[in-house]
């Protein structure tokens, strides 16, 4: 299986991509774990399907007889040169391509505390995920907290599905956020969005330099701690709020596996670790380009343009793809003013007590973490990020709260069948 570009991920910006490269005659394979396309924004479900722009971008795809869509597979490993070993339900097999186009998104960044592993307690896109995918959440009180515009938009969904929201908490302080609202002019279609979202939750309390200190109950959730202020503040206040549900997340940051994988350089943009890519999305590697969040987080429009504009690149149509960087630049500077309203405050690194589990598949507790000096250190000792996440949840906590490097993750990126591995040896 071959194709002249090969992308990965079928979000905002793959789906774009993918469209743009099959409009210029290329031969086009689509690659997602998802079953269907749309992405973490347009997910689709049993009662949940997206429309506008969501929906004619994954009809462009769905209606080009030159794409190949192989949903439900996961990318295993990088192998030879313009080769990828995935991963289906049914087999494993390589897959090949000329140009390669990364559009891997981003994922939530979890901070640990008291808690947070009790079930009921999800990443606020999570609960998005978990509620377009046809969980029931009527009648079912929740409780958001985090950071950023995405908590406005789970709370959104949730109550679309019959869910009494009790509270959005904010870790931001109230005078950033209002000074991110009123930059929101500069965006109009951001501004209607947010306005409308700010309607429907009118009756919700938003609250501002807050955060959950803790989640409590006994088998499952039952009720939070939500502090406002900090203990060094005189204003600082906490109250308990009785909930069914939990979604909680500080912020997201890029999925740069296959970047790294891929020899592709990587720095440091807005807190996380983001793919480098040139003003045509093209990264430090020959044929390889990188479009979306897995070049630094700023929203769907952002990922949409850059995934055309890598498109146009790879197929050689670059006045085609200039002409869109003015509006690309213009969700950038969106980008810059959300990142800067919603950056982490340094004194979230002290919510996990001693025994708060920091590496859940491992069941690592925080203190035994926090005595070494390294990620090496931590995994020679304790075993901390090296089950079968591969450190997707306690890296970014690690990072944050105990000042560790983020080490590239090694391959296979996610659990993977024996038989699927023997596919990577070459035949003999």
């Amino acid at each position: 299986m071959n194709f002249d570009i090969l992308v990965i991920g079928s979000g905002p910006a793959g789906l774009h991509a993918a469209s743009v490269a099959a409009q210029a005659g290329a031969t086009v394979g689509m690659v997602d774990d998802n079953p269907l396309p749309g992405g973490q924004i347009w997910r689709q479900g049993p009662r949940h399907r997206p429309q506008g722009r969501g929906r004619e971008a994954i009809d462009a795809v769905a209606n080009a007889a030159n794409v190949t869509r192989l949903h439900g597979t996961r990318v295993v490993q990088a192998l030879r040169s313009h080769e990828l070993l995935v991963e289906d339900a049914a087999r494993g097999y390589t897959v090949g391509y000329r140009k390669i186009i990364i559009t891997t998104g981003a994922r939530e960044r979890f901070l640990p505390y008291p808690g947070w592993t009790l079930p009921g307690v999800t990443g606020a896109g999570g609960l998005q995920a978990l509620v377009k995918g046809g969980m029931p959440v009527r009648g079912q009180r929740i409780v958001i907290a985090g950071t950023g515009p995405l908590l406005w938009a789970a709370a959104a969904t949730a109550r679309e599905q019959g869910a009494q929201v009790v509270a959005i908490v904010e870790q931001a302080p109230v005078h950033s956020v209002r000074r991110f609202a009123l930059s929101l002019v500069h965006t109009p279609a951001k501004l209607a969005q947010a306005a409308r979202m700010r309607f429907d939750l009118r009756a919700t309390p938003y609250l501002c330099g807050a955060h959950v200190s803790a989640a409590h109950g006994e088998g499952k959730l039952t009720q939070v701690t939500v502090q406002q202020g900090y203990k060094q503040m005189r204003q600082m206040r906490q109250t308990r709020i009785d909930c069914d549900r939990l979604a909680c997340a500080y912020g997201l940051v890029p999925n740069t596996m296959l970047g790294t994988a891929l020899g592709c350089d990587v720095d440091e943009t807005d807190g996380a670790l983001a793919i480098v890519v040139d003003e045509l999305q093209a990264t430090s590697q020959p044929d390889i380009y990188a479009a979306g969040e897995c070049t630094g987080v700023g929203g769907m429009e952002l990922s949409a343009v850059e995934g055309r504009i890598a498109a146009l690149a790879a197929v050689g149509n670059v006045a085609q793809a200039r002409a869109l960087f003015a509006q690309r630049e213009r969700y950038r500077r969106f980008a810059a003013r959300m990142h800067a309203a919603f950056a982490l405050d340094p004194r979230l690194r002290a919510l996990a007590a001693p025994d708060t589990v920091i590496c859940r598949c491992e069941d690592v507790r925080f203190a035994d973490a926090a005595q070494h000096r390294s990620w090496r250190d931590a995994k020679l000792h304790t075993r901390c990020g090296m089950g079968p996440c591969q450190g997707k949840i306690c890296g970014e906590a690690a990072a944050f709260c105990l000042g560790w490097s983020r080490d590239g993750l090694r391959p296979p990126f996610s659990p993977a069948r024996i038989g699927t591995l023997m596919e990577a040896q070459p035949p003999v």
